[in-house]
């Protein structure tokens, strides 16, 4: 006998994976009404997708902020997608507002990328560690200055940062957590900008 699929069925698989409605459709009748089977099938055939993602364009999406209880320090984050369906997606949302946080409690992160880092700042800080290095073998010099670029980068860059709640996170950076996100609602999502305000400063 064929389960009946509802239209809201469909649109609640639709709200939380952001698949197309008749993948939705087309999954919950594979897996005969089952809502949690027809998420792993959307989730497997999102997964084959997701390498196609990262090209498509980003012209929807939120506006992420947090406010700290003090109330002396603020963030809006842009986040962007590809469709309204999933800028309006509850772990999109939630999403956004997390990486604001993350951004409040991390006054050294100046760029969401490492592309966006001038290479004329890499340069100097490279400099920098290589004379701090200049007391150590030759031969290991450059991976010691490789190091210490990376961790300085990892300090500096959003993407490369752990998220600053381990337990909540699993201990995931925020580019792992953009990737599950994406993974998830099978679309491009990319970190904008963002906007740091601290009273006083």
């Amino acid at each position: 006998m064929t389960a009946t699929i509802s239209a809201a069925d469909v649109k609640a698989l639709r709200e939380k994976t952001g698949a197309g409605m008749m993948d939705c459709k087309s999954a919950l009748s594979e897996a005969g009404g089952d809502a949690a089977k027809a998420e792993e099938i959307l989730r497997v055939k999102m997964g084959n997708k997701l390498g196609k993602l990262a090209g498509r364009e980003t012209s929807e999406g939120t506006i992420g902020s947090y406010i700290h209880a003090t109330g002396k320090v603020g963030v809006m984050v842009q986040v962007e997608c590809n469709t309204d369906f999933v800028a309006k997606n509850d772990d999109f949302i939630a999403f956004a507002k997390e990486i604001a946080m993350h951004i409040a409690a991390s006054p050294q992160t100046l760029y969401v990328s490492e592309d966006e880092v001038p290479q004329e700042l890499k340069d100097q800080e490279a400099s920098v560690f290589e004379q701090q290095a200049a007391d150590k073998p030759e031969n290991i010099r450059p991976k010691i200055v490789e190091g210490m670029l990376k961790k300085w980068l990892g300090e500096i860059v959003l993407l490369n940062q752990e998220h600053v709640n381990p337990d909540k996170h699993d201990g995931k950076t925020i580019e792992q957590l953009r990737g599950d996100l994406s993974s998830k609602t099978g679309e491009n999502v990319v970190i904008k900008r963002f906007t740091r305000y601290v009273v006083g400063e």
